[in-house]
């Protein structure tokens, strides 16, 4: 069980930097958030591996730089912070965590 949905982390997010929420590609796919120069991913953080896969494919079908934002709202999920970076260095694509506001310690 989560603090928040998915979707409080998304529009705080996208609200915060312009963007445009569930952004539909021509496949009837939705982007979590695109704004002018990105086309980000949103996911808790034991779903870092399919947030990698999302983003690239977003960041293909819109021309837009990929990025994943990793929702982060316990200690133990810095685990999986430290894996998909390595990937984002390796592939070179943008990566970004949130936290809940009132857990500015973990």
């Amino acid at each position: 069980k989560h603090l928040y949905k998915e979707a409080v982390y998304q529009k705080e997010w996208c609200d915060k930097y312009y963007g445009i929420m569930e952004y539909k590609l021509p496949d009837n796919t939705r982007v979590d958030c695109v704004t002018k120069n990105y086309a980000v991913e949103f996911d808790f953080a034991s779903k870092w591996a399919e947030a990698i896969g999302q983003s690239l494919y977003y960041g293909i079908m819109t021309g837009k730089k990929p990025a994943v934002v990793l929702i982060i709202e316990k200690p133990s999920d810095w685990k999986y912070y430290y894996r998909i970076k390595k990937v984002a260095d390796f592939l070179n694509f943008t990566l970004w965590y949130m936290k809940p506001p009132e857990y500015s310690n973990i």
